[in-house]
């Protein structure tokens, strides 16, 4: 199976907390992906200190070939005790999703995963064991593409718990409200953003518990190829340019030259957009068989920043970047990030006398780092990244 995992989570702290007493560590292996969410005994420095110490424990240990008994009895072993509690966990699940679309999935005292195919609910049938004297569920099953898989702390289903609502916001309210509200088109983000927003509502923007929301969507493959600038030699332009049409998936072309060459070699008009939706991004145009056509380092440069921010705000409900506008540079930033699991560059070496002296060729020394920038950055979320130099 041709599979892609796209995981993402989001988190909000207790109120005046700095630190979370969620942790979670996301570790993409040779063959799998393993998620794990721990929530830590309290609140503050202890929990996060806590959640931190399990979900790396818990992590490490799997991704090289531990059994869940060897890493729980770590967990129960390294963990202080709680002198007022006499507790010495925190709660934890753990996903494991191979590319054949096998899953493992233990959970212990954490909130049941709420799983999603076609949109509604699929319940999963679980086995309970007892670990050192505590009781783990665990469960194997298969997953298809576009199946989601929705792991939570315990603060999502006290949301509300002493205000708007009696009892919290309970776990048959989450699985209902997501139920509603998902559409296929969603991406692992925004169903996390989704229900950690309903969750700070009702919380009354104070949340009295750390919440986490982990997202897992298991995804078909998809294909972006992207030409930044043209060939070094001119005999290459219609090899480069074929190579590039032949390609599956979806298409974007950046650069002025670059979109002539493309619409000469194909044959197709360029219509340009001069609507500057964004003043400090240069319009779009369009071509015909291409998904996307900006213009060069400007827009890569602006596409970069957004995928930095994006990034940088994994695991933080605000401030989120909106990549649903119409700016080449939120488009870009959105075929990149949400839409494909792939990409492949195609880089030209041609200097662009109109930028720069060509002895000195600054335009592709720009280029040629935006590029790599750009890769360690979607490396970073998962994405299978090729580059070629032409």
């Amino acid at each position: 199976m041709n599979i892609f995992i796209d995981a993402n989570y989001l988190s909000l702290n207790k109120y005046k907390e700095e630190l979370c007493g969620d942790k979670v560590e996301v570790l993409r292996c040779e063959d799998s992906i393993i998620v794990v969410l721990a929530d830590g005994l309290g609140s503050g420095v202890k929990a996060n200190i806590l959640a931190t110490l399990t979900s790396k424990i818990i992590g490490t240990m799997l991704s090289m070939g531990a059994g869940i008994e060897e890493a729980v009895e770590t967990i129960i072993n390294t963990l202080p005790i709680c002198k007022e509690r006499q507790i010495a966990y925190s709660t934890f699940s753990i996903l494991q999703v191979f590319e054949t679309g096998e899953c493992y999935l233990v959970e212990f005292d954490n909130p049941a995963v709420i799983t999603l195919r076609n949109g509604k609910y699929f319940d999963l049938q679980k086995e309970h064991r007892v670990i050192d004297g505590k009781l783990i569920k665990e469960c194997r099953f298969f997953v298809s593409p576009e199946d989601v898989i929705i792991m939570m702390s315990d603060g999502a289903i006290h949301a509300g718990v002493g205000q708007c609502l009696n009892l919290g916001w309970k776990w048959e309210n989450v699985k209902d409200y997501i139920e509603r509200v998902y559409t296929s088109n969603m991406s692992s983000k925004n169903v996390s953003k989704v229900l950690l927003s309903a969750c700070n509502s009702l919380y009354a923007n104070k949340p009295g518990d750390d919440t986490t929301i982990v997202t897992v969507k298991i995804r078909n493959s998809q294909r972006v190829s992207v030409m930044v600038g043209p060939p070094m030699n001119k005999e290459m332009d219609s090899y480069v340019i074929n190579r590039f049409m032949n390609k599956e998936g979806k298409k974007v072309v950046c650069g002025g030259t670059t979109s002539q060459i493309v619409s000469k070699v194909i044959g197709k008009e360029i219509i340009t957009n001069f609507d500057y939706i964004d003043p400090s991004v240069p319009p779009t145009a369009k071509i015909e068989g291409i998904d996307l056509t900006t213009e060069g380092v400007l827009t890569m440069s602006k596409a970069l920043e957004y995928v930095k921010k994006y990034i940088s705000l994994n695991n933080s409900l605000d401030d989120q970047i909106d990549l649903d506008k119409h700016d080449g540079a939120s488009r870009l930033t959105k075929l990149l990030v949400e839409e494909s699991t792939s990409i492949d560059f195609l880089v030209g070496r041609a200097i662009n006398p109109a930028h720069q002296n060509p002895d000195f060729p600054v335009d592709f020394g720009m280029k040629l780092k935006l590029v790599n920038d750009m890769k360690e950055q979607l490396l970073n979320l998962g994405k299978k990244v090729n580059i070629e130099y032409f």
